[in-house]
């Protein structure tokens, strides 16, 4: 039979070799050990399958709370506020835009002449040398040779000039005035040091004032952009209007339907992917046998109560008439928000069945047009009642979170109890490992010792068979 060794150095763990006993050691520790973390693996399980219901609570916590900001923007007085429309019947010619409350009604206006500014037109020669130029009162230097392109660029880039340059051609450069209007020929100034300009005489041109009837009442303006000719809305003059008179229509202030349509659509959305989400974790049922921890921790919130109950409370504020409201405008579904087809009509689809909602434009358009403040009453109050059901179960310190921080003050005993166990099974290791090498030892030194016997005995068999002979 094999001699045992065994070999071992401070703070080392023991070795068994040579196997003095005939048994795989090693093997039956690992499956002493293995029997010992089945409770460790266990409960490792079960902290991960409780750590993921705490992250997907948290996530539906955050979504729901997100639902209620956009509940809330419903309710907000500038959604309301009534806005003004105006329209003109030749935008090409004259484009007009709402500045303020403006008088209802229409405006005939006739464009006779369009405000210009005043031109000088000069040659230019390259200069020899350095040359100093002056337009408009601010200096330039140009180089030898320099063209008329790099002195334009030079006066158009100047964001204190009073003057634009325009190049005609590599001898001729057309000054005019930033500012349009009558009077403004005295600021387009232009000389040079040496003889680089030369002005054109009779090519100046005078700036031109805008001229322009509001029903039949002539005014003037320095700009084609006029914000006084009718109070509260400003023109933008393109063209003469040779052709007749342009006629402006300014419509009462009303509701902004397609900004409530576009805020009522981002609610909509919004909730349908709450909605969905929420019924996705409540209907993944948990696998039958789970060997991955992957699928221990699937369907953690299968049928959920908290938010079962919270999915059809939500859906009742959407159908629920609102007391104290008139009957003809008291839930979303008066402005055309369900969920599509009616039940039992055979043509509910999946996502109406699931409570997903949809809007009809049309329907919410005509509600706002007929009863604007009928509409913000509804959105006003519902907003509020569905926070209410929302805020119960999701808001700082309600039941989602008192679930969430239970949950994670679980994971959190159970990781320390987890480190706990495995300290202790890696010193039952140690133990086992101690055991079976104080056992190699002395099998070994037993093994070693009826050795040397026989050895002895033999020897004297041989001696007592000599001395007979």
């Amino acid at each position: 039979m094999s001699t045992g060794t065994v070999t071992a150095t401070s703070g080392s763990p023991i070795s068994v070799t040579g196997l003095a006993s005939g048994l795989d050691t090693k093997s039956i520790i690992n499956a002493l050990l293995e029997v010992e973390r089945q409770p460790i693996t266990r409960l490792t399980f079960q902290q991960e399958k409780v750590s993921d219901q705490a992250k997907a609570l948290s996530t539906i916590q955050t979504s729901l709370l997100q639902l209620t900001y956009a509940a809330s923007e419903l309710k907000l007085p500038s959604l309301f506020e009534g806005v003004q429309a105006v329209s003109s019947s030749e935008p090409d010619r004259i484009a007009a835009t709402i500045t303020s409350g403006a008088g209802v009604g229409g405006y005939e206006v006739e464009v006779t002449k369009l405000a210009n500014s005043a031109q000088r037109t000069f040659t230019f020669a390259a200069p020899a040398g350095e040359e100093t130029f002056t337009i408009g009162g601010r200096e330039y230097t140009l180089k030898a040779g320099a063209g008329a392109a790099e002195l334009a660029a030079k006066v158009n880039a100047d964001g204190k000039g009073t003057v634009y340059a325009a190049v005609l051609n590599k001898e001729t450069i057309v000054f005019s005035s930033r500012a349009t209007g009558a009077g403004s020929l005295e600021t387009v100034t232009a000389s040079s040091s040496g003889a680089g300009l030369v002005e054109r005489e009779g090519t100046s041109k005078e700036g031109t004032d805008a001229e322009y009837t509001v029903d039949g009442v002539a005014g003037k303006s320095t700009t084609n952009v006029l914000t006084e000719a009718i109070p509260g809305v400003s023109l933008a003059l393109q063209s003469l209007t040779s052709a007749g008179a342009v006629t402006i229509a300014v419509e009462a202030p009303s509701a902004n339907t397609k900004a409530i349509e576009t805020q009522v659509e981002s609610f909509i959305k919004l909730y349908n992917t709450t909605v969905e989400a929420i019924q996705k974790q409540i209907a993944e049922r948990p696998p039958t046998s789970p060997t991955a921890i992957s699928e221990l921790t699937a369907g953690t919130l299968f049928g959920d109560m908290d938010l079962t109950n919270v999915l059809n409370e939500i859906r009742e504020t959407m159908y629920e008439p609102i007391a104290g409201l008139a009957a003809e405008m008291s839930s979303p579904a008066d402005i055309g928000v369900s969920t599509g087809a009616a039940v039992g009509t055979g043509t509910s689809s999946a996502s109406s069945l699931a409570g997903v909602l949809k809007l009809e434009p049309a329907k919410l358009a005509a509600a706002v047009q007929s009863n604007p403040e009928g509409v913000k009453l509804m959105l006003g109050q519902w907003s509020t009642n569905l926070n209410k059901v929302i805020n119960d179960l999701a808001e700082p310190g309600a039941t989602l979170e008192s679930r969430i921080n239970g949950d994670t003050a679980q994971v959190r005993e159970m990781k320390e109890q987890i480190a706990t166990m495995n300290e202790m099974l890696a010193n039952r290791q140690k133990a086992l490992e101690q055991t079976y090498a104080e056992l190699e030892a002395v099998i070994s030194k037993n093994t070693a010792t009826g050795s040397w016997l026989s050895e002895q005995s033999a020897q004297l068999a041989a001696n007592s068979s000599a001395t007979k002979a």
